[in-house]
């Protein structure tokens, strides 16, 4: 009989690192059978999109995103997230995700998601003292997945008898590779060649097997088989269709941008996670870094002069004609922030220390109900605040902790319209009017 075959070096340091595990959630209730765990990893480091687990797609940061589909899944016991990224812990546990802290050794750009998932596993079972049966990994960089998706392959593994499962969207394109890409001379050679069509057939779609493309957002596995394989595809594979119109991944800034622009159709009404009028009836808003972009300039004399936005001044006053309570509240004693009230025509309590207590008196004097106000901050001193209020936000460029307390998040930086942004969110077309 032949000897098992030493276990390669970067297996070994990734058993290492899964060996010293931090979790960084409470214990929940084991469930009687075994879970069926959906683990979402999001690491903090992104070179194409900063911040990408943390971009807003349609008000709501894709990590949250994501666990909000986990959540709606029927089959789904549990949801992890395995980050090594505080504001992305404090998002995804705002969303209702347990919280595993992923080791420097698979954090890096060259850590896979499979050393993750078996990661988040061993933590997850060892908080919970329960077995995994099932595992799923969801990719929070697809922002249309679908609770159905997810269902979909947990259903195929759990009910299905399958191994492992994927979901795929059909796909009807005609595939060329070029002949040679490393040697331009063997190229222009050889030309090119269809990978799944002959050059000389052209069939028509009818005619033509179905094709069908990996969209990358869900897949589930057999926990034992996968801890075997170590891969996400192993024994019976199969494949969960869904709709090719939500197949889109946010790799770089343009995905980014198609993600937003498509959000309004494919979220729908039901799954929309911004406020309407009729859920807010006070806007509070802190000054420095949101309705600026958080710079000053000084001249020879000392005074500070800061650069605001037009569209902040527009959304500002439909606000106010629509008969929303405003206030501007802020930490800085200048008076840059009562020209600024001044000029929009909204009260200032500025030079405020403790921004909670002002703004908590302030509802009790206006007589509105905390949970019917949207509070909008930037940085670390509005944290109590968000907390005090029905709607907290934070605009895009805000500090990781502000936007991972936020229920939602601008598209627009401080500075830049975010305010504007907002005021859309609450009046829609009535803005325009």
């Amino acid at each position: 009989m032949q000897a098992a075959p030493a276990e390669p070096a970067a297996a070994r340091a990734e058993t290492a690192a899964r060996a010293e595990t931090a979790v960084l959630a409470e214990p929940a209730a084991s469930p009687a059978e075994p879970a069926v765990l959906a683990v979402i990893p999001a690491r903090g480091g992104s070179k194409g999109v900063p911040a990408k687990n943390l971009a807003p797609i349609g008000g709501v940061p894709l990590v949250a995103r994501a666990v909000r589909e986990c959540r709606a899944a029927r089959l789904v016991t549990d949801v992890v997230v395995s980050t090594d990224d505080p504001g992305i812990a404090a998002t995804a546990r705002g969303a209702g995700a347990v919280v595993v802290q992923r080791p420097a050794a698979l954090s890096g750009d060259t850590a896979t998601s499979e050393a993750a998932v078996l990661h988040a596993m061993d933590a997850y079972e060892a908080m919970h003292g329960t077995e995994v049966g099932t595992v799923l990994l969801v990719q929070c960089t697809s922002p249309f997945l679908t609770s159905g998706d997810v269902d979909g392959v947990a259903e195929a593994v759990v009910a299905g008898g399958a191994d492992s499962a994927l979901t795929v969207a059909p796909f009807h394109g005609f595939v060329w590779r070029a002949e040679g890409e490393e040697d331009h001379g063997a190229q222009e050679a050889g030309g090119a060649h269809g990978v799944n069509h002959e050059k000389s057939h052209r069939p028509r779609r009818q005619d033509r097997p179905q094709d069908l493309l990996e969209t990358g957002a869900a897949y589930a596995m057999r926990a034992d088989g996968f801890r075997a394989a170590r891969h996400r595809f192993f024994g019976r594979t199969e494949l969960v269709r869904t709709e090719a119109a939500r197949v889109l991944e946010v790799d770089d800034p343009h995905d980014l941008a198609r993600a937003r622009a498509l959000a309004p159709l494919l979220d729908g009404p039901g799954s929309a996670a911004l406020p309407a009028r009729a859920d807010v009836d006070a806007v509070v808003m802190d000054f420095d870094g949101t309705q600026t972009d958080d710079r000053v300039l000084i001249d020879a004399d000392g005074r500070e002069l800061v650069a605001v936005h037009r569209g902040d001044g527009l959304g500002v006053a439909a606000l106010r004609r629509a008969g929303l309570a405003l206030l501007i509240l802020s930490t800085e004693e200048n008076a840059v922030v009562a020209a600024r009230g001044r000029k929009l025509r909204v009260p200032v309590l500025h030079g405020i220390d403790r921004k909670d207590r002002a703004l908590k008196q302030w509802c009790e004097e206006q007589g509105i109900a905390p949970d019917r106000v949207l509070y909008v901050g930037n940085d670390v001193n509005d944290l109590a605040c968000l907390g005090l209020v029905g709607w907290p936000v934070a605009v895009a460029d805000a500090h990781d902790a502000v936007r991972g307390a936020a229920r939602a998040v601008t598209t627009a930086p401080g500075g830049s319209g975010a305010l504007r942004e907002i005021a859309s969110w609450l009046l829609g077309p009535a803005l325009t009017t």
